[in-house]
């Protein structure tokens, strides 16, 4: 049996089992396929907390952007007069919220995971990395959802999606792959220092403002084109208009560089994660 072995004879009393702490396991983003049955139980059973003694249930998941989008319409397209080119405010909102409300919920659900979790981390020997990965899937379902409002409203308007919408299905991961690659070094964080959680909030609301969700890129000056280039969500925002609208917003050369920052941000977020995990049930 694992984590029993038997010593020789000559070692220790004979007929005696002698139990040996085995070494922390290490994640590997091979347990995510291996264990994608307990993957399976992790989002589901997100799901079902989120929408526990609720009246509306799922409708939420149309009920938040729905409002969103209609208090950035009153206050940028009505108020502030933000253009939107050719397209219908409401639409060219929509198209930039719901790709940012995925990358928002999975990053701050990602970087709460394991401290939520605290009882499996120092009580059950699982893949932490199964932790995060389903704390960011788990919002899949809502933006399933809030896609088909996205086409409803575009239906309303008279919008027709673009030929270019099989693009979505890598974008749908490219959002998934930011919020998990920022969630898995702010969750080993957060393990160690609780004012993560503190910071997490607000993080997240400044990345906002610096993300064309509510505006076009065109509206920002060239001169901090460049910061806004250093943010993977610029691209992704502006590629996922492309590919339902066909705007032109979308910039392939920022497109690639953020495919590569993204790769590179997993990379070292997966490296990091690894390194802490011998810790969490220590520090949790």
């Amino acid at each position: 049996m694992r984590g029993r072995p038997e010593l020789p004879a000559g070692e220790g009393m004979p007929g005696l089992t002698y139990i040996r702490p085995d070494s922390p396991k290490i994640s590997k983003l091979s347990d995510l396929w291996r264990d994608r049955y307990l993957l399976w139980i992790f989002i589901w059973r997100d799901v079902k907390v989120r929408y526990k003694q609720t009246l509306l249930g799922a409708g939420w998941a149309v009920l938040q952007p729905l409002l969103t989008m209609m208090v950035f319409t009153l206050v940028f397209s009505r108020v502030a007069k933000v253009p939107s080119g050719d397209v219908p405010y409401p639409v060219f909102v929509l198209c930039g919220l719901l790709p940012w409300q995925f990358f928002s919920y999975g990053l701050i659900r990602s970087s709460n995971s394991l401290v939520e979790s605290r009882y499996l981390l120092t009580k059950v020997p699982i893949p932490r990395l199964l932790l995060p990965v389903s704390a960011v899937l788990g919002g899949a379902p809502d933006f399933g959802v809030a896609l088909l409002l996205l086409f409803c409203v575009m239906g309303y308007y008279r919008v027709w999606p673009s030929i270019h919408g099989l693009l979505l299905v890598p974008l749908i991961f490219a959002v998934a792959l930011a919020s998990l690659s920022v969630g898995l070094i702010l969750s080993a964080l957060h393990v160690r220092y609780r004012d993560v959680g503190y910071v997490i909030p607000f993080f997240t609301q400044l990345m906002f403002f610096v993300t064309p969700v509510a505006y076009p890129i065109n509206l920002v000056p060239q001169r901090w084109w460049f910061l806004y280039k250093l943010n993977p969500m610029t691209a992704v925002v502006g590629a996922f208009r492309y590919a339902i609208l066909g705007s032109s917003e979308s910039d392939f050369r920022a497109m690639a560089s953020a495919a590569v920052a993204l790769s590179v941000l997993l990379l070292v977020g997966v490296l990091y994660f690894q390194r802490m995990e011998a810790t969490f049930a220590d520090v949790v």
